[in-house]
């Protein structure tokens, strides 16, 4: 017996040292950051700065791979797919969440195929509304609507993308009947928004600030849980008539599963440095985002509770991907 316990405790022993000595020569080659969105958008941008930076403090080139589609799931199965050994890491937002229940058929599991490593960033939406709405609350939104059930139209980039399911979740937190009119994107749907063909929005604050200046939309409201530095005279969503409804689009860092533990806290802790950088929060500022910081297990214990809840979200709207 005890020769056997001495021969599993070596075993142990050269495993652990074994990835030591494996993380301190990461990394061995170029690592990639697959963004699973096209090139120019919010998830792109922040992939960028932290290649940029991580090129700097892992002495090896960091590039980002865009693999978009289906709804992120193409680049997030490559992602999953690939060696855990810390040369490939996935950026995604808030869409590994709702995807988890809005595609019935993944290939893979979203909380046993991946290593999270931290929390990036934070973007708020806005409740926006054409300026032909008579409407200046989001109080006198939900009595609007109730008042004209399934009269007021709302666009989005489809069903599952982040305004949809920003508005799926008011419609059911407000018991209010609200008409989804989608399109191929955030873009087309916001353009048709100012147009008129459509009279309510829930977009990111980067694409309606600038048209709320111009007085082309008329923003009721911002849904995080505080007002933002960009717009401080806009209440939040709960603070205008929306008790309890909060809602953000996340960004994260994440590895295959089985990556090195050693690897998954050096990324972290150098993720943490960059976002905890004053010029990273100022570029991210910019562009209408918020720099966050979270070890490998609050993210972990973070996506495993947005499971659950859009879970519930798509199970009560009776949708999912075909």
């Amino acid at each position: 017996m005890k020769t056997r316990s001495a021969a599993w405790f070596t075993l142990a022993a050269l495993a652990c040292a074994c990835t030591t000595a494996f993380a301190q020569t990461y990394p061995a080659k170029a690592v990639r950051i697959i963004v699973p969105t096209a090139p120019g958008g919010g998830t792109d941008l922040i992939g960028r700065v932290l290649a940029q930076h991580l090129t700097q403090a892992l002495g090896q080139q960091v590039i980002v791979e865009n693999r978009g589609g289906a709804g992120t799931t193409i680049g997030t199965t490559a992602a999953a797919k690939s060696a855990p050994d810390g040369h490939t890491l996935l950026l995604n937002h808030t869409s590994l969440a709702f995807n988890a229940s809005f595609y019935p058929r993944l290939q893979y599991d979203t909380l046993r195929d991946f290593a999270p490593i931290g929390l990036v960033a934070s973007q708020p939406f806005l409740f926006v509304v054409h300026p032909s709405l008579p409407v200046k609350s989001i109080r006198e939104l939900v009595a609007l609507a109730k008042a004209r059930p399934g009269q007021i139209a709302y666009s989005s980039g489809g069903a599952g993308s982040g305004p949809y399911m920003g508005a799926e979740l008011f419609r059911q937190s407000a018991g209010v009947d609200i008409l989804h009119v989608p399109y191929k994107g955030a873009g087309p749907a916001f353009t048709d928004l100012m147009g008129g063909q459509v009279q309510m929005m829930i977009a990111t604050a980067s694409l309606a600030l600038p048209h709320r200046q111009s007085g082309k939309v008329r923003a009721l409201a911002v849904t995080s849980g505080k007002r933002i530095a960009a717009a401080p005279d806009l209440p939040t969503a709960a603070e205008s008539g929306a008790p309890g409804y909060e809602y953000s689009a996340w960004y994260g860092l994440l590895a295959p599963a089985g990556t090195p533990a050693a690897i998954v806290s050096r990324l972290s802790s150098e993720i943490r440095k960059i976002t905890d950088d004053a010029d990273t929060r100022q570029k991210f500022s910019g562009d209408g985002l918020d720099a966050l910081s979270s070890t490998p297990e609050a993210f972990a214990a973070y996506l495993a509770s947005e499971v659950a809840k859009w879970a519930k979200v798509v199970k009560a709207a009776g949708i999912q991907a075909r």
